[in-house]
């Protein structure tokens, strides 16, 4: 039995219940991440929720990818009350709502290899030199429709804010938009992205955990409304070849425990009004930004965007109006509430979870050991020539998932972040993976060697 008997969490549970019974739930849908950021369910009836609260609801983790060996299988799942939703595109008949759930041990205690614990830990170090960190994500995105090719083609030919009068595109944005207000998902903006058939849809930020919620219901909203469209969306990061990959930029910023002062904020114009507080944050996550690499990209994959000429950061390096460095501070004009900081390098295919962990836990480090970023890189760093780049100690981010391990594996901050169970899982699951994509012999290897050579 989890050891719950706060009054808060409590009233959560009743409140949580009293809606089930209102909407007249028929099943609930338990959800959790594996290691990738993958959701993961589980559909229970209605009439069993209030013993699952208190009890948690037993489930084999030897099948969930970086859980736990068949040997040591078992693992409980815990409903958290604050994530209730109804799942508006279920039929009153079929009613179903969803609940994010935490991951245990049966011996009642928290799985340490559950990314959404990880998360927890990262943002309690947090709070415990008085600390809180806020953020948003910009999820980019590709819909895409079946052909008789054996590739699916993006389904519009529009472009960076691309406006046509009944455009595919422009409708599937709305709906998705008007679904995630129904999970109180506030979404600031929506837009055509700059290559064929990609999208963008942001959200209003807030605390990291809840963000990473967001950010996986998001996802999840997004697929479900393009399939209902007859449409596919997917987060891969580079699925065409000549065109811009999709990102995952993250703003993000450190406030005081009560959420009333922003630490990013100095009223110090000739520093873009950053305070040495976000600076030393930014100088963390340049300090440690190859070794968090494979986290915040996490695909093979994810290497083909991160090449210079689409818009994809390469570079350790930081700015204020350049796009082309790792980190960008944006034009907030002095307003203290909108201080912050923008990093490029992040893809939207990863866990959110992890994502957010190390990019917080490393600009602690930045932090705490008052790291300096250096002087900000205004000239664009694509066209600086490699002696350029040498000079001003530019360096460049892995160029491939393997030497993202390689640099992650060697790494004690990231280890720390993780934990041993999720990083020696991490590594091998992502191993696995790196060894299937570079024994395979590609058609552009085929097209261009087999009669030459």
């Amino acid at each position: 039995m989890k050891n719950f008997k706060d009054s808060v969490w409590e009233e959560n549970v009743v409140k949580t219940c009293k809606q089930i019974k209102k909407y007249e739930i028929k099943f609930v849908r338990l959800q959790f991440t594996d290691i990738n950021g993958i959701i993961k369910n589980l559909a229970v009836s209605a009439k069993n929720i209030a013993n699952i609260f208190e009890n948690g609801q037993s489930f084999d983790g030897s099948s969930i990818t970086g859980y736990r060996p068949i040997e040591e299988s078992d693992m409980v799942l815990y409903p958290d009350p604050t994530t209730f939703a109804v799942l508006p595109w279920r039929t009153k008949e079929r009613s179903s709502c969803r609940l994010i759930c935490d991951v245990y041990t049966p011996e009642n205690e928290r799985f340490e290899g559950d990314p959404r614990f990880i998360l927890e830990r990262a943002l309690t170090k947090g709070k415990e030199v008085g600390l809180t960190y806020l953020c948003a994500p910009e999820q980019e995105f590709f819909l895409v429709k079946e052909n008789d090719k054996s590739v699916p083609t993006p389904i519009d030919m529009a472009g960076y804010f691309d406006f046509n009068p009944g455009d595919l595109t422009d409708g599937i944005r709305r709906d998705i938009a008007d679904t995630a207000s129904q999970f109180g998902i506030e979404i600031e903006i929506s837009h055509h992205e700059v290559a064929l058939g990609q999208n963008e849809i942001d959200f209003k930020y807030d605390e990291a955990l809840t963000t990473a919620d967001r950010t996986l219901t998001m996802r999840m909203i997004t697929k479900v409304v393009a399939a209902q469209n007859g449409y596919t969306a997917t987060y891969m990061p580079k699925p065409f070849t000549g065109i811009n990959g999709s990102g995952m930029h993250i703003h993000q910023s450190l406030w005081n425990s009560d959420i009333t002062e922003n630490k990013f904020y100095a009223n110090t114009p000739e520093t873009g009004y950053i305070s040495k507080t976000g600076l030393n944050f930014i100088g963390g996550q340049l300090a440690h930004g190859r070794e968090m690499c494979a986290i915040l990209d996490s695909w093979p994959n994810s290497y083909k965007r991160l090449v210079p000429g689409y818009e994809a950061p390469v570079y350790l390096a930081w700015a204020h109006k350049n796009r082309s460095p790792l980190i960008r501070v944006p034009n907030f004009g002095g307003r203290k509430g909108a201080a912050r900081c923008e990093i490029r390098c992040p893809d939207p295919s990863g866990n959110p979870y992890l994502q957010f962990a190390v990019l917080l836990a490393t600009g602690l480090d930045g932090i705490k050991n008052k790291t300096d970023p250096g002087e900000p890189v205004e000239l664009n760093v694509y066209k600086m020539s490699h002696e350029e780049r040498k000079k001003a100690g530019i360096v460049s981010l892995p160029e491939s998932l393997g030497e993202a391990l390689d640099e992650m594996e060697n790494s004690k901050i990231i280890r720390q972040i993780l934990g041993d169970v999720s990083f020696e899982n991490f590594i091998t699951e992502k191993r696995k993976e790196w060894d299937l994509y570079r024994t395979q012999v590609t058609e552009w290897e085929v097209n261009r060697y087999i009669q030459r050579l």
